[in-house]
């Protein structure tokens, strides 16, 4: 791997600022060689101005807005992205989108895909947890141009620069065949808190609150958190199924996660076992999310949880 090297990273959601997660992308495609970016729609001054700030020289856009699409053309105009960049390797974020959109991608490109990074060497191996967090493993990709998701909160994000604005380029959308088109957006709701699949501290609330949350929101909010919660709970209705950790929601690598009343089972597990701390509290000893944490409590999180937000506001303030 050569200083020269391009490091493809693409910038899917252009509403506002980049997001956390791209900017470790970004951090991460520097290491590597030199980033470049391709954005499913008409970068602003802001937005191209910030990118350029990450020592991005080149952008790619598509002719078409994609605003408005799903996956199927943003892998398409993706792939052309590809073939005018020519990269060493090209960068996803790890949600369900950008893993579908690498898989996509990988098939157009011939190309292999690798999903769940926690780390990318200079030589383009990954390193990524595999079997809920039972084994590590490195993988590299030896077909065609690696395309990589990687997981948030593993990439610390460096500072931006003071780079240029970068050149852009506009490259044939392609064509996707059948696809389906976003017709309408409801906003969600604000809360104040960081995105689940972002956030650097996530407190989580299983069939031990029942149905009670309170407890996991004050705590959450004191840390400066995201709210998450067991499969158990969001399908009794306790809270929406967005917040859901595990095996089929949303995958999470905060550096400080906090189960409480979650008993630990594989399908949670799977969703945050790379944290880089683990805190459980449930009021059974035997609970097999002892067996991951890093620090547990075995206690009453009614009782718990609300001494542990009146200390963290007692030494904030």
């Amino acid at each position: 791997m050569t200083d020269t090297a391009r490091i493809l990273v693409f910038i899917d959601n252009l509403a506002g600022a980049l997001h956390k997660v791209q900017h470790e992308l970004l951090t991460l495609a520097r290491s590597l060689g030199e980033p470049v970016a391709a954005v499913g729609g008409v970068p602003d001054e802001a937005l191209l101005a910030e990118l350029g700030s990450h020592g991005v020289a080149t952008v790619y856009r598509p002719a078409a807005d994609l605003e408005d699409s799903l996956v199927a053309p943003k892998a398409a105009f993706l792939a052309n992205a590809v073939r005018a960049a020519a990269p060493s390797a090209v960068l996803l974020e790890n949600g369900f989108g950008g893993k579908e959109i690498a898989a996509r991608l990988g098939i157009k490109l011939s190309s292999g895909v690798i999903t769940d990074a926690v780390a990318v060497a200079p030589d383009l191996s990954v390193t990524k947890s595999v079997f809920a967090g039972a084994y590590t493993v490195v993988a590299k990709v030896t077909t065609g141009t690696p395309v990589i998701t990687v997981k948030p909160n593993t990439i610390e994000a460096a500072a931006a620069g003071t780079g240029g604005v970068p050149q852009v380029v506009e490259v044939d959308p392609g064509d996707p065949g059948p696809a389906a088109r976003i017709i309408e957006r409801s906003p969600k709701p604000a809360t104040g808190r960081p995105e689940l699949s972002e956030a650097r501290v996530v407190v989580a609330g299983g069939r031990g609150v029942d149905g009670d949350f309170g407890p996991i929101e004050e705590l959450a909010d004191a840390l400066g958190g995201a709210v998450g919660a067991s499969r158990a709970a969001t399908d009794a209705g306790w809270i929406e199924h967005s917040a859901q950790v595990g095996q089929t929601g949303t995958t999470v690598s905060p550096q400080l996660y906090i189960s409480a009343g979650i008993s630990g089972a594989i399908q949670q597990k799977a969703g945050m076992q790379t944290a880089q701390v683990i805190v459980a509290v449930n009021k059974d000893p035997d609970s097999p999310v002892f067996e991951i944490a890093d620090f547990g409590i075995v206690g009453d999180l009614f009782k718990v949880l609300p001494q542990a937000a009146e200390e963290i506001r007692k030494r904030k303030g």
